[in-house]
């Protein structure tokens, strides 16, 4: 449809990126966002003609920075014969028409450059739903500017009763039909991804009558998620070493060491400055996360952003509502940290976070068993572990022991079973009697 955002890799070849910073803004931490805006673009298979970090003193209406500021990245622009201007900051849709007028190619901000990576890897049907809801909504204010060449064949303005449709131009009236069509096609998204939203709440519900506890894998873009749900599950999700490779929930049921069952589930990974468009539109998807019995958030521990990845996936989650949830971290990659330093550095990330952790290398399979002790240790408050004397008459209870729980140990005696099982404790509730004290 003609409201949809264009599609920038088949339009141009050579990017200008721009990183403003702005006031309040540190050197550091604009440097960091506009190295990742390096790699965002690249998945796009754009070519960067040269990245620029930027300052200005105080922010201007018109261009976010001072028209001098402007008038010296459009020569810089055209010096390095650049189709595209791209910035790390978000903007709005008169500031991009204005960079526009004033450079004369095509701008896009950083929002719009996760939107259309978000296009590029949407597989099933409700991920290509939620983008499709995204990037509508994202470009409907920026109709304005996409029918001016239209709006020149009006002739003028006058004409028609009380200037009415008949005095409009051709670009105006396309505006207001693509308008129409969009905010149609917005509600109809709308309706399908509700549907969708009840079908995964019915199929929570089945797993909660079943008694089976939940973990949702959450954490920053190209962390590990996918590949610690395979190692942990050999569920075959797609694990590329690629920004948000993954788009689609995928949940796996595993055993853990003291019998229980747990579903993990992964989950679509954050980054930071993710447009508040695509949260809502993943509402869906990240329900799991907030409707999950805990979290486990997975870090690239070899990142120099490790930490402030860890925060960018806390904002997230307070936002969504879920920073209550019990969790713990998983710091993988530490097979890339330098021998020296992996240690020390592996000590003051956890001493920055206020939840337990782990050290992990997904890719050499190494940790898996702490990994899994975590998950025990959050469990913990289902299960208890004691002792039974089960006469044999009553072997059945045995049977559902070994089906609901884990038997430690089973010694016989005379017309009784010495049994040592981990259960549930509503389980474990109803064979009291049984229990030696």
């Amino acid at each position: 449809m003609s409201f949809e955002i264009r599609e920038k890799p088949d339009m141009v070849e050579r990017a200008l990126l721009v990183g403003l910073c702005l006031p309040g803004e540190t050197k550091r931490e604009r440097s960091a966002l506009l190295a990742e805006l390096v790699d965002l673009v690249s998945n796009l298979g754009i070519g960067i003609a040269e990245s620029r970090l930027e300052y200005t003193r105080e922010i201007q209406a018109k261009y976010i920075c001072g028209v001098g500021k402007a008038e010296e990245l459009c020569v810089r622009v055209h010096e390095l014969d650049a189709d595209c201007l791209i910035f790390d900051n978000l903007l709005s849709p008169s500031q991009q028409r204005e960079w526009e007028r004033l450079t004369g190619v095509t701008v896009i901000d950083r929002e719009e450059v996760i939107l259309d990576i978000f296009a590029k890897r949407a597989r099933t049907k409700e991920a290509v739903m939620q983008v499709d809801l995204a990037r509508m909504q994202y470009a409907l204010p920026r109709m304005a500017g996409m029918w001016k060449h239209l709006d020149r064949q009006r002739g003028g303005s006058g004409g028609g009763k009380g200037g009415g449709a008949a005095a409009r131009g051709e670009g105006e009236k396309q505006i207001e039909v693509d308008r129409r069509l969009a905010h149609d096609r917005i509600e109809a998204i709308r309706a399908e991804l509700e549907v969708v939203r009840r079908q995964r709440s019915t199929q929570r519900k089945e797993r909660s009558r079943q008694g089976i506890p939940t973990a949702a894998i959450v954490g920053y873009t190209n962390a590990g998620k996918s590949s610690l749900l395979n190692l942990m599950t050999g569920a075959g999700v797609l694990a590329k070493d690629i920004l948000f490779a993954t788009l689609e929930t995928t949940s796996r049921k595993i055993e853990l060491p003291d019998g229980q069952p747990l579903v993990l589930t992964d989950t679509v990974g954050f980054i930071r400055n993710l447009p508040h468009r695509l949260v809502e539109a993943f509402k869906a998807t990240l329900e799991e996360a907030v409707l999950a019995d805990f979290l486990v958030q997975v870090v690239d521990a070899s990142d120099p952003e490790a930490l402030r990845h860890y925060e960018t996936t806390c904002e997230v989650l307070r936002s969504l509502g879920a920073e209550n949830k019990p969790m713990f971290v998983v710091w993988n990659k530490v097979d890339l940290l330098p021998d020296e330093m992996r240690e020390v550095t592996l000590q003051a990330l956890a001493a920055k976070v206020d939840c337990p952790s782990v050290c992990m290398s997904v890719l050499r399979e190494q940790g898996t068993e702490q990994m899994l002790a975590s998950c025990v240790e959050m469990m913990s408050h289902r299960v208890s572990t004691e002792r039974y004397r089960i006469p044999q008459s009553e072997s059945r209870l045995i049977a559902l022991m070994h089906r609901d729980g884990k038997v430690q140990s089973t010694e016989y005696e005379g017309n009784d079973v010495f049994v040592v099982a981990t259960l549930p404790k509503e389980f474990a509730a109803r064979l009291e009697v049984y229990k030696i004290l």
